[in-house]
């Protein structure tokens, strides 16, 4: 499997070196079908290659070309395929050949077996039931040195409950998520011990020597780490958003464009930037804190019932009477209304600004940014809470 893996990202970054070439007016990038033939040529031509499975090689093609069409697509683009790096994105998919479904078995109440190609019966823990009529799965093997297979199938979403609720949920980094009720959500990461043995790993990483086996098995174990933080992080997600589409019939959140607010504030050489450090420190803590998976799960979940609300003041306006200073929030968990002296925690107060529609503002003649009011039952449904 590991072949497979490798066989995969070859010819992937082949097939993004092409693309880039053409890209840049030295030669056409040739599509799907030409890309297959000049596969069974470097096959002939390279035992290594040929020793791997065809349908893996093949299927690392199509997975490029249909990256490659998400990407020009004019009206919803998608991300650009880049290169794949050795020991970071290392996988592979296998697709059932004319719509057949690949072979899988289940051994226990805990263990299954799967088929790969040139490898045989793989088996993995039996996590969750294999729904029927799926056609395709995926190995990858992730940093911390562990196995995963996934098969795709697209699961049902969530029915509303059909109460008429609204939840507004405002992220950020001290507190992940808070929600209009006043419940306030804080993603698990690493406990006080963990983060302690994470910080001597690293510390010995960077006296160990390149290319030594020390510095391997040191990687590895800072590697697993690492894993553990993300996959609470990918547990409480799964969680919470699940709660929130069976609780309430409509979810709002601020739309943010968190690819800019976690851009490195390191500039260039002639124009550095400042505060590199307590930037770098801010992205990291944005990142841990999950906003865009807890979000993209509620999208998948409740499709239909998220709504996204520009962010625009929802820190300064007092949900209560609707004024906006930004002298009103004293700290990072305290608001105080400067007009009306309304005080409640930070957070609970922007995700209730959420809920009414306030983040659009005007500007009035005199140049005074004034709060939009698009739902003035909201504003005095919320203005009575404590």
């Amino acid at each position: 499997m590991r072949d497979h893996c490798a066989h995969a990202r070859y010819v992937w970054n082949l097939a993004v070196e092409q693309h880039t070439h053409w890209h840049s007016g030295r030669a056409r990038a040739p599509g799907y079908v030409e890309q297959c033939r000049q596969l069974t040529e470097a096959r002939a031509e390279h035992a290594w290659l040929a020793a791997g499975s065809q349908t893996v090689q093949q299927q690392a093609l199509r997975d490029f070309a249909g990256a490659m069409t998400a990407f020009l697509d004019p009206e919803n683009p998608g991300w650009r395929p880049s290169w794949r790096k050795a020991g970071r994105n290392e996988g592979f998919r296998i697709v059932g050949r004319r719509g057949q479904q690949w072979e899988v078995r289940r051994l226990s109440r805990k263990t299954g077996e799967v088929w790969v190609p040139k490898v045989g019966w793989v088996r993995f823990r039996w996590s969750r039931a294999v729904p029927p009529g799926v056609k395709s799965y995926q190995v990858t093997k992730d940093r911390a040195g562990r196995w995963h297979v996934a098969f795709a199938a697209i699961p049902e979403p969530i029915q509303a409950p059909g109460n008429g609720e609204v939840v507004r949920v405002d992220r950020g980094v001290a507190v992940s998520a808070a929600l209009s009720t006043g419940e306030l959500l804080r993603v698990p990461g690493l406990a006080v011990r963990e983060r302690k043995r994470l910080r001597r790993l690293e510390r010995k990483l960077a006296r160990a020597r390149r290319g030594s086996q020390r510095r391997t098995q040191i990687r590895l174990a800072a590697a697993r780490l690492r894993a553990h933080e993300t996959d609470r992080r990918k547990d409480w997600a799964e969680k919470i958003s699940t709660d929130l589409a069976r609780r309430f019939d409509v979810i709002r959140v601020e739309d943010l464009k968190i690819r800019s607010m976690t851009r490195s504030a390191k500039g260039t050489r002639d124009n550095p930037g400042r505060n590199v450090r307590a930037k770098t420190g801010l992205n990291r803590g944005i990142m841990r804190s999950g906003w865009g998976r807890l979000v993209g799960r509620l999208e998948n979940k409740a499709p239909g019932r998220v709504e996204k609300i520009k962010p625009h003041h929802t820190s300064q306006r007092c949900s209560a009477c609707g004024h906006v200073d930004g002298k009103s929030r004293e700290s990072q968990a305290v608001f105080l209304c400067t007009a009306c002296g309304y005080a409640c925690n930070a957070d609970v107060n922007a995700a209730r600004n959420i809920a009414a529609g306030h983040a659009v503002t005007a500007r009035g003649g005199d140049g005074v940014t004034r709060p939009v009011n698009r739902e003035p039952h909201l504003l005095a449904s919320l203005a009575g809470c404590e």
